[in-house]
């Protein structure tokens, strides 16, 4: 967008996003990101891949004018591997430890508090997967929409969440919304039942992730020491 104001995600593409999951001509699961022109082209020059990648291969739809995006700067793969490291090591904790906490309010009887932080456990480890294997994530507070664009990287993350029932689908929606109304809403509600299975499927979530993301440190590991040998080679 030429104007970042127009990026708010809630504000004005949600109804965009919803409406992508309910067409029935399309097939295969759609997520969109939007950002504005001046982000992009800040991201590209600081080699974040995720934007890389899409310059590359991206394929243009529309554009209101011709201006080319920045040259992107590529990562060193050392700097590729301190910054995947350092969001693993910073991000996941969170991830459990949120999940501890809603545990603990839900033993209280304090769903909607348990509801609240149980959002954040499920929005820390998808944040930490795709910082992990892109060096982006979006500053959505959208479950469904974190959950799209993880499992686009990742697509064994999908089997965290069945959705072969109803009411697991139905379940997960509500607990979407907690980020907002179970802080501010009265007629929040949410069950145990629901909680207790949420819990679960958020606690197997983590550990995915986590399995994910060891993968992804491990080759970038890899990557980083057959940098430094053709270094040497060259020297």
């Amino acid at each position: 967008m030429n104007n970042r104001k127009l990026t708010d995600f809630s504000a004005y593409w949600q109804k965009a996003a919803d409406r992508f999951l309910h067409l029935d001509e399309i097939k295969t699961p759609v997520n969109f990101i939007v950002h504005s022109l001046r982000e992009v082209n800040t991201l590209l020059k600081q080699g974040r891949y995720f934007f890389v990648d899409l310059r590359r291969d991206g394929v243009v739809l529309y554009e209101l004018d011709d201006k080319p995006l920045a040259n992107p700067n590529l990562l060193h793969p050392a700097d590729a591997y301190k910054f995947a490291s350092e969001y693993f090591e910073d991000r996941l904790p969170h991830a459990r430890k949120f999940a501890k906490g809603s545990l603990f309010y839900m033993n209280e009887g304090d769903f909607k508090e348990s509801a609240f932080l149980l959002h954040q456990s499920i929005e820390q480890a998808y944040a930490t997967l795709l910082l992990v294997l892109t060096n982006y994530s979006p500053a959505s507070h959208n479950l469904k929409h974190l959950r799209g664009l993880a499992e686009s990287q990742a697509q064994q993350l999908a089997e965290a969440w069945p959705r072969d029932q109803q009411r697991f689908v139905a379940w997960f929606n509500i607990l979407n919304e907690a980020y907002v109304k179970a802080r501010y809403s009265k007629h929040y509600e949410i069950s145990r039942e629901a909680l207790a299975w949420l819990l679960n499927r958020t606690t197997d979530l983590i550990d995915r992730v986590e399995a994910v993301c060891q993968d992804q440190l491990e080759a970038l590991r890899i990557d980083v020491e057959e940098a430094d040998r053709r270094s040497r080679r060259r020297s």
